[in-house]
């Protein structure tokens, strides 16, 4: 697994420390943002608009989408979603193999310390939050973080995952997953664990052996448990969000953007950059302008943070 290696460059700051009158040479702690939410609620979105805003590249946290494949099915930023913003861990992965969470440190930690030599902010987001709490368990005291979260109601995300997955048919979901199918596949090993290759497998499977009527009732048994299985890892990672903040005491910074999702074209960008994007960047903006000896886990300020 080939991996860039980068020297810190970070400059060190002479403090007074030992009675003799030396003095230790310490480094400043880095600073990094983290971009958490469930799936489908604008995470990545919230990540471009702030990298746009400040000088930062985005890593990606996305256990699925850190493989090669599968585009459409697992959502992947398009180059014009990314908007000329450098990505890690975006689809460099064999779809084959089994990405760990401690890979996902080793590497995510490498690129970390690659975009501080550029005098960049990493930006680290994704809906695969036990590799973001792997990650934050290894800074140790060496970064200081600030973790956002793009909330959206479950009702209003599950009508918004619903409708996704149909558009996701609409843009070859089918095609592009039949290639994965493997009659004797391991769904539990690689890109293969993606959400729609398990479910698909019926399908495949049968598709050439029966009549119209039933290979349609095979496909949408199939969209069905998709979107069904999307809903529930929805779930899942709001629960785990949850965790983070009320058993492990993470200072995360909600904002909500259900309001977003409840409107259309015009309306909706407006509402997304009243309600997400400027107090995010006002939170972001607040964090990397505050001194670095200060703690990662103090309040900072936030429109709509209950």
């Amino acid at each position: 697994m080939s991996r860039v290696m980068c020297r810190p460059t970070q400059p060190l700051k002479n403090v007074p420390s030992s009675p003799s009158g030396q003095r230790e040479m310490v480094r400043p702690k880095g600073k990094v943002v983290l971009v958490m939410g469930a799936t489908g609620s604008g995470k990545t979105r919230l990540s471009v608009d702030l990298a746009t805003s400040f000088p930062s590249e985005i890593i990606n946290s996305d256990k699925i989408q850190v493989y090669e494949g599968l585009d459409v099915v697992t959502n992947k930023a398009t180059k014009e979603e990314q908007r000329g913003v450098p990505h890690h861990l975006l689809g460099t992965q064999n779809p084959n193999t089994e990405f760990t969470a401690s890979d996902f440190c080793e590497m995510a930690s490498d690129a970390i310390e690659c975009i501080r030599q550029r005098e960049k902010i990493p930006i680290i987001v994704g809906g695969s939050n036990s590799y973001i709490e792997a990650l934050v368990e290894r800074f140790g005291g060496r970064y200081e973080w600030c973790c956002l979260w793009v909330d959206v109601s479950m009702p209003v995300l599950h009508s918004y995952v619903s409708q996704r997955v149909d558009e996701m048919l609409g843009g070859g979901m089918v095609g592009e997953l039949r290639p994965f199918f493997k009659p004797n596949g391991d769904y539990s090993r690689g890109i293969r664990k993606a959400i729609g290759v398990p479910e698909f497998d019926a399908y495949f499977r049968r598709e050439a052996l029966v009549n119209n009527e039933t290979r349609m009732r095979l496909l949408n048994d199939a969209v069905r448990d998709v979107k069904r299985n999307t809903c529930l890892l929805a779930c899942k990672q709001l629960g785990r969000i949850h965790k983070l903040r009320s058993v492990k005491g993470w200072n995360i910074h909600r904002v909500s953007a259900t309001c977003v999702f409840q409107k259309h074209g015009q309306e909706a960008n407006a509402a997304w950059n009243t309600l997400v994007a400027h107090p995010c960047a006002s939170i972001v903006s607040h964090f990397l302008s505050s001194s670095s000896n200060a703690s990662s886990s103090r309040r900072l300020p936030s429109t709509n943070q209950p």
